[in-house]
């Protein structure tokens, strides 16, 4: 049976992985691009798809290709929130060099937690960051979703610069930037977070 250019992508954005797997055998490509450059690893990051996600990396997925947003499967999987995914993704980055990408480009490190750990540090509490959220809604900066209450299980994104976001790109949906010697303190001390 003929493959047809981007029917591994569809058999991914379905979720049937027995779908995939038969696309695969039948000679489907493992890194076709979509319009957007995305690859069939890509799609099924943004789903948290870890059965697929491994599927197609035991086939020789390239973890380190982008499309034309320049977000590897694993930037996209964090802005996605898929913690599962990030985790194999980031070991299969580290083991295929994921430094030196195949981008070119240096990409600022953040890492993600759940909300629940940041709130151990006394001057970073819900109220503060539903307000800022709130704020930042009222002065149209980032004002989709936003003005929502976080939970405790929400993934936020902590940079290099020691600023929490919503997003993991810098600067991007702040929560907290409150920036101090002891919020650099407790960043090394209790999250491990080297920025």
């Amino acid at each position: 049976m003929p493959v047809s250019d981007l029917q591994l992508i569809e058999a991914v954005k379905t979720g049937n992985l027995a779908a995939v797997r038969a696309v695969l055998d039948a000679g489907a490509d493992v890194n076709q691009q979509d319009e957007h450059g995305w690859t069939p690893l890509n799609w099924a990051s943004g789903k948290g798809d870890v059965a697929a996600i491994q599927l197609l990396l035991e086939k020789g997925a390239d973890v380190l290709k982008v499309g034309t947003d320049q977000r590897t499967p694993y930037l996209i999987a964090a802005a996605a929130g898929r913690v599962e995914a990030m985790r194999l993704l980031k070991d299969a980055e580290e083991r295929a060099g994921g430094e030196g990408s195949s981008s070119g480009q240096q990409r600022t490190y953040c890492k993600a937690y759940q909300l629940k750990e940041l709130l151990g540090f006394p001057d970073f509490s819900q109220s503060l960051i539903v307000r800022k959220t709130k704020e930042d809604s009222a002065d149209g900066r980032n004002a989709d979703d936003h003005d929502k209450d976080l939970s405790d299980d929400d993934v936020v994104f902590i940079h290099q610069t020691f600023v929490v976001t919503r997003s993991p790109w810098d600067r991007e949906n702040a929560l907290f930037d409150a920036v101090t010697p002891a919020w650099k303190t407790f960043c090394a001390d209790t999250l491990n977070f080297k920025g």
